[in-house]
């Protein structure tokens, strides 16, 4: 196995669906960020695909001059998902507790996950299922910063540096036959903050690791 049970587990072990009962209706980066995954989104989405937003909310990032054939959100909260304009249709599911998608199989060209990677408990049977719901060459692209909900994520994700949570998501790929050699983009933020002007760093660094089914 990838991670041991310990690497798995959370400072709040209660039942995900209640930390998530109550609707958030932020972004959870900043600005910067936004506009560098906007961008990714750009570079690598093909219009008119199937995409299958995983861990949304109730705003997805896409470009809004891309159109595409169908997009599928998933979450915990069924009023994030019922706001977010981009999907076509979604579903709650707690993925800690059941990693199996209601989805068919090569039925996507796109999975995209934002700044939520870092509370999957059990990401080999996660990662696993985004391989079976890929179409031949289609990609998943997983992004995140130095943010989380400190409570939620796994110890390997907590007691880790940014370096190490960027071997971790590639980890996650590798323990998957299948998928090619995870690529890895790492940017600083674009948004300056007021630490800046301090001279101290500020501003959501972006991390994006991406691969592709192979075949």
């Amino acid at each position: 196995m990838l991670l041991n049970p310990n690497q798995r587990t959370k400072l709040d072990d209660t039942d995900d669906k209640l930390f998530y009962d109550a609707p958030r209706f932020v972004t959870h980066v900043d600005q910067g960020f936004i506009q560098q995954l906007t961008e990714l989104y750009r570079e690598r989405l093909q219009s008119n695909t199937r995409i299958f937003d995983m861990m949304s909310s109730w705003v997805s990032h896409l470009p809004d001059e891309m159109t595409f054939a169908h997009v599928e959100g998933h979450g915990l909260n069924a009023e994030e998902l019922a706001k977010n304009s981009r999907l076509d249709h979604y579903f709650v599911q707690n993925l800690n507790q059941n990693p199996k998608l209601p989805l068919e199989d090569q039925s996507f060209d796109a999975v995209l996950n934002t700044v939520s990677v870092q509370y999957l408990q059990y990401p080999e049977g996660v990662f696993t299922e985004i391989h079976r719901i890929l179409k031949p060459g289609g990609i998943a692209i997983f992004s995140f910063s130095n943010r989380m909900f400190y409570q939620k994520a796994i110890a390997a994700w907590r007691d880790g540096s940014e370096a190490s949570r960027v071997e971790l998501v590639k980890g996650y790929f590798k323990a998957v036959p299948g998928f090619t050699q995870p690529e890895v983009i790492v940017r600083q933020s674009q948004t300056p903050s007021i630490l800046q002007m301090f001279g101290m760093p500020g501003g959501d660094p972006f991390y994006a690791v991406i691969a592709q089914r192979e075949g």
